[in-house]
């Protein structure tokens, strides 16, 4: 069964609650009823973690704090996973950053000082180094957690009082693929084009590289009625759920995706599964796809990917023949140097079956942070202006110019990709200083041992953090900064819905906003304070401003219209309704149609054998979120997941002196990471499995590489690293 599968103990310090109850969406249900005292102050808000943003109610306990109660909502309709329920736990974590911290001297520890301090002490370092080494010194780093204001603010402070091109966030590392492909594809990138209620709908769901049962529970009560195929190296959560309920699990070799889509494609065709009228009004490039996939016949994709032929022409057959059905995919896909032209390869198959744009059917792409999807569209990414405008683009770069009243000439250009960005810190064509919000590229970042040596390197760190992340316990500075039920703002869920998030309670005294902050170094850059507005419905406004008639169009998202809980998904321009179905009528390019991308085949592992023969992937459990910084501070799930731990099949472990429960070394080409073996008699037995969630020595991206990055998306590959194993002495 889906489920959490830790039940709520009586230590921990985490408020009381009504008993919960598993459910079939892999999340827990509330024992439901209305506040459980009338009069007490009740804050209607969403979830601080994935982009699931389940609804919740937060309230004030005996003890002050807040506690957590379900709401009924179209994404989570009442449920929530473990992360949600024990989320305002986090709030309070005994070593929260409540003083600026200024580091006394270059190896030396961190002291209090006052907020002045600390600002006048960031911004006349950051002035010496521009006069000294010119704008594109400074580096900025973003976050896909920040809030669609911050997001925006953080751009317009890179690209304004910094005059930097060097601006990147970490859904660089997460849904840039993804966004590619889409866009390449259907002239726009939006997660999910339609509402993720409609796939209770369908007769069949395929799910490519996603892992919902474990990254978000209170998803599978969407995917009940359908049945899956889920395709997945290892047999996770999901592919245990679609196997109890006559699915099927598809695991294929570590990195061949893009193999099997094209054999997926040949052999659809070949059962006469194709909807060639689709293909003929709706869409162009088939032939040019077509000519790939014709020499992947299924038993050559089984000679590549493992799969067996016979499931290859069985799952064509049921994807032709459902009369409703989706292809999801996930990180699995995306994450490799071919993370572009895999998910264009399942979107070659969704759009030959003439499922996109189709009442009932679809392509969407699972979003992972919590907003994944508006922290891509406001302006943290390097290429990218407010609203989904490209920064290359003179009539986009005018339109943005206008909104902040400064001429489009003064905008700096495109920077580099988040990978390439931290590894050129502290060198001589690279920055010398960071600003960095949101973020922890010293766990999260591909070749993080490299990363934090670059970190180390620079001349000026400035993180801003709730607590000493291990990005934060590298810097120079750091601000301490309001959390998610502290603090107002939208967030922008993997179905392309803007929320309001609403503040619960007051920050603890010392804290500021992230918008506060942003603001205070401007005006000490020189930038006026109004351009910088701290006010988050201020910023809001100037957002809706800059986005109007943009692919992304927010206009219409006003503070009143989100108060009044109207569903709003972008584009939603002012003075019209918003958008829940995309590509209905016509797809976002000129001429209305989709298009297929001719994609060919490469190998994206580096070669095994020898020295590592084994593929190492890498992923998210239940009880985690991201690099952990969060996470692993509340104490259920703390207890719950304590440590990294590499998934074994026994076999394997057996092969190289290993059993369950050791601690092994697990080493790449590029690092070690160490972690305890779990045996999982399920796993491909050339294939370990390593969550990212632990920082150190535990750092699963101690292993992934950085030199080689997809040509389109800039994607590092996380998903296929060749390994090998080794036991390490007890002591």
């Amino acid at each position: 069964m889906v489920r959490n599968v830790v039940a709520r103990g009586a230590g921990g310090g985490v408020p009381a609650r009504p008993a919960p109850r598993d459910t079939a969406a892999g999340g827990r249900r509330a024992a439901g009823g209305p506040p459980r005292e009338a009069g007490v102050a009740m804050t209607a808000t969403h979830c601080p973690y994935c982009a699931l943003q389940c609804a919740m109610h937060l309230e004030p306990g005996a003890d002050g704090k807040l506690t957590v109660r379900p709401a009924d909502f179209p994404t989570n309709r009442g449920g929530l996973c473990r992360k949600g329920w024990t989320s305002a736990e986090l709030l309070s974590t005994p070593d929260r950053i409540t003083a600026p911290l200024l580091r006394t001297g270059r190896g030396g520890g961190f002291r209090e000082v006052d907020w002045d301090t600390a600002l006048d002490h960031v911004a006349g370092r950051l002035l010496r180094l521009r006069e000294r080494h010119g704008n594109d010194t400074v580096a900025v780093f973003g976050g896909g957690g920040l809030t669609n204001e911050k997001a925006y603010l953080l751009g317009k402070f890179a690209r304004l009082a910094l005059g930097t091109s060097r601006i990147d966030y970490n859904g660089r590392f997460c849904m840039s693929s993804a966004a590619a492909a889409g866009t390449r594809a259907f002239g726009l990138d939006r997660g999910l084009p339609f509402p993720l209620s409609d796939l209770g709908g369908a007769d069949t769901v395929l799910l490519a590289g996603a892992n919902p049962a474990e990254t978000m529970p209170p998803m599978m009560g969407h995917l009940t009625a359908p049945r899956l195929v889920v395709v997945d190296p290892r047999r996770t959560a999901t592919a245990e759920h679609a196997l109890e309920h006559g699915g099927t699990h598809v695991a294929p070799r570590p990195g061949t995706d893009l193999a099997l889509a094209l054999g997926l494609l040949h052999t659809a065709r070949g059962q006469g599964m194709l909807d060639t009228d689709y293909i003929a009004d709706r869409t162009t490039g088939f032939d040019g796809a077509w000519e790939q996939a014709t020499v992947w016949w299924p038993e050559r994709t089984e000679r590549v990917t493992g799969v067996p032929a016979r499931q290859i022409r069985a799952v064509a057959h049921q994807l032709g023949t459902a009369s409703r059905a989706y292809v999801l995919t996930g990180r699995g896909t995306e994450q490799h140097v071919t993370g572009t032209d895999s998910t264009s390869a399942w979107i070659n198959l969704a759009l030959a079956l003439g499922l996109p744009g189709r009442p009932g059917s679809g392509y969407g792409c699972i979003t992972g942070q919590g907003n994944g999807q508006g922290g891509r569209e406001h302006g943290q990414k390097a290429d990218q202006l407010p609203g989904y405008r490209r920064i290359d683009d003179p009539d986009a770069r005018a339109r943005v110019a206008d909104a902040w009243g400064v001429d489009a000439q003064t905008l700096p250009g495109a920077g580099p990709s988040a990978t390439e960005l931290l590894n050129s810190l502290g060198t001589e064509h690279g920055s010398r200083a960071m600003v960095l919000f949101g973020a922890n590229p010293a766990v999260s970042a591909p070749d993080s041992a490299r990363v934090r040596e670059r970190l180390a390197a620079l001349d000026l760190l400035v993180v801003a953090d709730f607590v000493l992340s291990e990005t934060a316990a590298l810097a120079d500075v750091v601000l301490p900064v309001t959390q998610w039920a502290e603090e107002d703002g939208t967030m922008t869920s993997l179905e392309g819905r803007v929320l309001r998030r609403r503040a619960a309670t007051l920050p603890p005294a010392g804290v500021r906003s992230d918008l506060e902050v942003l603001r205070g170094i401007a005006e000490r850059l020189g930038q006026p304070a109004h351009r910088f507005p701290s006010d988050p419905d201020t910023v809001l406004a100037e957002l809706r401003d800059a986005t109007a008639g943009a692919p992304a169009d927010y206009s219409g998202a006003t503070p009143e219209r989100l108060s009044d809980g109207e569903e709003l998904h972008w584009p939603v321009p002012s003075g019209a309704p918003p958008t829940p179905r995309l590509f209905l009528d016509r797809f976002a390019h000129p001429d209305g149609r989709a298009r297929f991308s001719p994609v060919e085949y490469r190998d994206p592992v580096a070669e095994t054998g020898g020295d590592y023969p084994l593929i190492a992937t890498t992923g998210r459990l239940m009880g985690h979120y991201q690099s952990g910084a969060q996470t692993r501070r509340v104490a259920e799930l703390a207890e719950a997941e304590p440590e990294a731990r590499v998934e074994v099949h026994p076999d394997t472990a057996a092969r190289n002196g290993l059993g369950e429960g050791q601690w092994a070394r697990v080493t790449s080409p590029v690092g070690t990471a160490l972690a305890r073996v779990r045996l999982r008699p399920g796993a491909r037995r050339d294939t370990v499995f390593l969550p990212f969630h632990y920082g150190g020595e535990a750092a699963a991206n101690n292993l992934t590489g950085s030199a080689a990055l997809d040509p389109t998306s800039r994607m590092p590959g996380f998903k296929a690293t060749a390994v090998r194993l080794d036991p390490v002495p007890d002591d």
